[in-house]
């Protein structure tokens, strides 16, 4: 009982605030705070003591949905934090499971007022993340459900490292939330395929994850593969997919805690080896290919050919232009078949927006 009621006050107290942690490389892991963040053992009973204060009730929504985004740690502590797991299968609150939008963008966003409408009427299904060059500063209103929502951010390289850098910064922000149990990434490029309800109950509803990642016999597939890599990578690991993912928390949370294999590519993946084709779709290879679908939900023309996809134009946009990507294929869901495989497409150039908010309300079902 001495445990017990230590950890009762521990939790209600006001100071029990995570976020506000600025070393968290000196908690020892034999500290109290250690021990108690990370072995729910100590606890006796299966589900925790009941919050009845407006003080407990507080600390607890701070350390299950931090109210701000932005925050003083750096990456590493950032890392540290997002992977921390539960180990109790109860959630001490009614917990309704959330789809994290995360957004890697230059600065705006172009295309905003059509998210506007995805998102409205939707709140409490859906979290939204904006990482964007550190030098953009410029705020949205506050109407919009992209105020406040960028996070701290680090300047980006096409082609290099630090694209998965911010991959897996904006994963990591996104975990912190314990609600959000689907996290997808997004451009400033991409649209929307599908209104809201249809998308949050494909994601929510889905066994696996959706990560491109297949064996690619060319030389822009395992012609990349850097045999530095071996033995922790090897030729039959190696794997291409797009960059574009969908991940169940899961799979986010062992993206996020992966200190084995990203400073491998790191190292030994660099131009014309692309780090945001090939480590996520290896690492899921290693780790969890069964929580994989080895497929990606984001549509896009590679047909014209060149290392960067088709860019849509105004004259492009139509219904039966969309439609084409709505229905166009067949693909594996759920053990069954389906012919709703993408449920966004890029790239969309922002002179878009206007005709594809005219087709927006009938073809979407968004609200006019």
């Amino acid at each position: 009982m001495f445990i017990n009621d230590h950890v009762r006050k521990f939790i209600v107290s006001e100071e029990f605030y995570l976020p506000q942690l600025t070393k968290f490389s000196q908690l020892s892991p034999w500290s109290p705070y250690s021990q108690f963040l990370c072995n729910t053992s100590l606890f006796s009973s299966p589900t925790l003591p009941p919050l009845n204060s407006s003080t407990s009730s507080r600390a607890l929504r701070d350390l299950i949905a931090p109210k701000e985004l932005w925050h003083s740690m750096n990456d590493k502590e950032l890392m540290w934090r997002a992977s921390m797991v539960p180990h109790f299968v109860d959630y001490p609150y009614d917990r309704t499971p959330k789809v994290a939008f995360m957004f890697l963008s230059r600065g705006r966003l172009p295309l905003a007022s059509l998210w506007e409408k995805f998102f409205k009427g939707h709140a409490g299904l859906y979290s939204i993340y904006l990482h964007t060059s550190p030098e953009f500063n410029t705020e949205m209103p506050e109407s919009s459900v992209f105020y406040k929502r960028r996070i701290p951010s680090k300047p980006v390289d096409w082609g290099k490292a630090t694209m998965v850098d911010a991959e897996r910064r904006l994963l990591a922000n996104a975990l912190l939330d314990f609600s959000n149990e689907r996290f997808v990434l997004l451009s400033e490029t991409c649209i929307p395929l599908f209104n809201f309800s249809t998308i949050y109950k494909y994601l929510i509803n889905s066994n696996h994850s959706f990560v491109s990642s297949f064996d690619d016999p060319r030389h822009i597939g395992r012609g990349r593969y850097n045999k530095r890599m071996f033995p922790t990578v090897t030729l039959p690991d190696w794997r291409k997919g797009s960059q574009w993912f969908e991940v169940h928390r899961k799979l986010a949370i062992e993206t996020v805690s992966d200190v084995t294999y990203y400073p491998i590519f790191q190292e030994h993946c660099r131009p014309p080896c692309y780090m945001d084709e090939h480590y996520l779709a290896t690492l899921v290879n290693k780790l969890r290919p069964d929580l994989n679908s080895n497929r990606s939900i984001t549509w896009v023309d590679w047909s014209r050919g060149g290392s960067h996809p088709t860019k849509f134009v105004r004259k492009d946009v139509s219904e039966a232009f969309l439609n084409q990507a709505r229905h166009g294929s067949n693909c594996s869901y759920n053990s069954g078949l389906s012919s709703i495989c993408f449920l966004f497409a890029r790239k969309f150039h922002p002179g878009t927006l206007e005709p594809l908010l005219r087709i927006a309300p009938s073809l979407l079902g968004f609200d006019p």
